[in-house]
């Protein structure tokens, strides 16, 4: 499938967008066709959709540790997928949510 590239590495190990703005994220999402590293919709910027919609790429999957599922923006759905190029999450020692230092007591009720 043209929309999952296994070869392309993850485009670092937070959201590349809240860390450019100085934001914070939920969780993480990765695109499988370029490796963009975006904040999952509960997030309060939702990076990854914003990704999907200027780029097109359709599909993405979890960056969180233990997690392997993939999503399809245009079917809505989760699917299984080939193994991706490493790393395959965040460190496990990165604070979800995060960066810790970023995000603000009131966390909670940020959330999408």
């Amino acid at each position: 499938m043209a929309a999952i590239e296994p070869s392309v590495p993850p485009s670092g190990t937070g959201c590349v967008d809240c860390d450019a703005a100085g934001g914070w994220w939920f969780h993480l999402r990765r695109c499988t066709q370029c490796g963009h590293i975006g904040c999952c919709d509960s997030s309060p910027a939702q990076h990854a959709s914003a990704h999907v919609k200027a780029t097109g790429h359709p599909i993405v999957t979890s960056f969180e540790p233990g997690e392997d599922w993939f999503w399809s923006y245009p079917d809505e759905a989760f699917y299984d997928g080939p193994e991706l190029a490493a790393p395959t999450h965040h460190p496990h020692d990165q604070a979800v949510p995060g960066p810790a230092e970023r995000v603000p007591a009131n966390w909670q009720t940020l959330l999408n």
